[in-house]
């Protein structure tokens, strides 16, 4: 991959690109729930909610590009859960299948010491193979199935649960 690939923190200006790229993906009901786009002015709290040194909101470029984003969320929002986050990577249709996806999670999975995170989630439909596939190649294991809980054009979708240690617990006190 070109050394010029970047994650960096996103700002309000991203917010339309980053709007963009996830409404691009929703006609192929592969990734996301949501059934039609959503806008800007929906996604603000959404943007707002991510805290940069606790659940960072990046955008991806390649080549002075947006290519896309990855995001850290809050599990539950409980704080026993405090050390746990979900990670969301969305990528623009041109900059699919050439390995950027693979770099976001690594980049997450690296970052999560400095977030003070000790498990990551990944929640991906039954169907979205690809997507099951690359988390586990990065060592995330299926800790969940929550079966038929999606329904998408007439047709009843698993969400898988993947999940990944990446802090142990005697780093914790």
């Amino acid at each position: 991959m070109d050394h010029s690939l970047q994650f960096r923190l996103a700002s309000l200006e991203d917010l339309p690109r980053i709007v963009e790229i996830y409404n691009s993906t929703i006609a192929s009901r592969m990734v996301t729930a949501d059934t039609s786009p959503v806008s800007v002015e929906s996604r603000l709290a959404w943007f707002h909610d991510h805290i940069p040194d606790k659940r960072p909101l990046f955008v991806i470029t390649l080549d002075d590009q947006t290519a896309g984003w990855l995001s850290f969320q809050s599990f539950y929002g409980r704080p026993a859960y405090n050390k746990t986050a979900e990670i969301s990577i969305y990528l623009d249709d041109s900059f699919r299948g050439k390995g950027l996806g693979g770099l976001a999670i690594q980049k997450a999975i690296d970052l999560c010491p400095s977030l003070n995170i000790a498990t990551i989630l990944g929640f991906v439909f039954g169907h979205n193979v690809p997507s099951i596939k690359l988390f586990e190649k990065f060592g995330f294991e299926r800790w969940g199935n929550l079966q038929k809980i999606a329904l998408l054009d007439g047709i009843e979708r698993d969400l898988i649960i993947l999940g990944k240690r990446v802090i142990h617990e005697n780093r914790f006190k």
